[in-house]
């Protein structure tokens, strides 16, 4: 059985690749390179799987909530991922590596009974980014 559980936070970002030159980044990256950073309105699926149990859940939704709350929305919820989040210091703060980011950071505390399945973010309308993890 599969649930998928949809969370929505708002974040700011800029596109930039340090070993590129200004010029390299704005071809790259378009209007995502704006030099003061743009903001989206994310929609965040957490898909979990596994048996239905006794009480008729694949899994407690109050305790997937929390865990996302706490280890998610709490950390990139009206942030500067470029600024404010430690974890993507380093790497481009692209959509793509915000979902490794999630993925992550839900594992490091997960305790649920059903496996952690996939990660969707929606950046957009029409850029939606999947992770799905791996079994095992």
């Amino acid at each position: 059985m599969r649930l998928t559980s949809r969370y929505r936070f708002s974040a700011s970002h800029r596109l930039d690749t340090p070993a590129l030159s200004a010029e390299e980044n704005r071809t790259l990256y378009g209007k995502c390179n704006n030099p003061h950073g743009h903001g989206h309105d994310y929609v965040l699926d957490i898909t979990v799987d596994g048996p239905v149990d006794e009480h008729g859940q694949v899994v407690n939704r109050e305790a997937l909530d929390e865990l996302v709350r706490e280890r998610v929305l709490g950390r990139l919820d009206h942030k500067n991922l470029n600024v404010d989040v430690p974890e993507l210091s380093g790497s481009v703060a692209t959509t793509e590596n915000l979902a490794m980011l999630v993925q992550g950071a839900l594992a490091e505390r997960w305790t649920l009974p059903a496996r952690l399945a996939r990660v969707r973010i929606s950046e957009t309308a029409r850029n939606t980014f999947e992770l799905e993890v791996p079994k095992g």
